[in-house]
């Protein structure tokens, strides 16, 4: 299977499993899409780690042979499969990290940056080398996080950056050798799956709103989704814990 889904207590860890280099065919792009849509109603979730099997690629982007073949009449179609696929993601209803161990390129790059945190080891690169194939995209996601300077370098030569260039520019959380990258992810996954679900949900879903707000705006969308919040159990029970000096006991509600 091109797509592993394993499930330790809140977390799911979703592995991109085709060798050599876990390139996306269009099927494996709405797989993607269709398992974080899953993932998302599933109330069991808490948090997601997205990574790549082997050593040797994140994600290598789109499969040229599957490409080659695919005439302009087909396009659109499959631009609106691969749409879906990074809306799946940015949109999840939980936090998703990205555990990138190895070259995230073209459609693997824009996966690492619509998950809410970046994780990778020494030996990852970043890059949209799509001219190279004589296409363009990605810039619209990548354009979320990188200065615009970086961003057309990279797009007008093909070249990636590193896992510490990324690291320099607030890209990349942080820095892990291969051996402990996803010893890490599952730490701070767990971590992360500890904290009340509904929080984890309002939350992230009030900041993806607020994104492209202003202040002001994003502000008092926030405020709204606070109080939605405090009317439920879990809030309330969050605020008692920390009171009483004991761990919290969430019930989703």
């Amino acid at each position: 299977m091109p797509l592993v889904v394993e499930r330790s207590g809140k977390v799911a860890k979703i592995i991109l499993d085709r060798a050599p280099v876990n390139a996306l065919t269009i099927e494996l792009y709405a797989e993607i899409a269709d398992t974080f849509t899953s993932l998302s109603a599933d109330p069991d979730v808490s948090c997601v780690i997205f990574t790549g099997a082997g050593n040797r690629a994140f994600c290598a982007g789109l499969d040229l042979n599957e490409f080659i073949t695919a005439t302009v009449d087909q396009d659109p179609g499959r631009a609106q499969v691969v749409r879906r696929t990074f809306a799946a993601v940015r949109h999840a209803a939980m936090p998703v990290i990205a555990a990138v161990n190895g070259p995230a390129l073209g459609a693997g790059c824009v996966l690492a940056s619509v998950c809410d945190i970046r994780l990778a080891t020494p030996e990852a690169r970043f890059g949209l080398p799509e001219v190279n194939v004589g296409r363009c995209g990605g810039t619209a996601h990548m354009g979320r996080h990188l200065p615009q300077g970086i961003l057309r370098q990279m797009v007008f030569t093909g070249a990636p950056i590193s896992a510490e260039e990324a690291y320099r520019l607030g890209f990349v959380n942080a820095i892990h050798p291969a051996d402990a990258l996803q010893a890490e992810a599952e730490a701070m996954a767990q971590s992360i799956a500890g904290k009340a679900p509904l929080g984890l949900r309002l939350g992230k879903e009030s900041m993806n709103r607020a994104e492209f707000m202003s202040v002001d705006e994003g502000y008092e969308l926030e405020q709204s989704y606070s109080t939605r919040l405090m009317t439920t159990a879990d809030a309330r029970e969050a605020a008692r814990a920390v009171v009483e000096k004991r761990p919290a006991v969430f019930v989703g509600r």
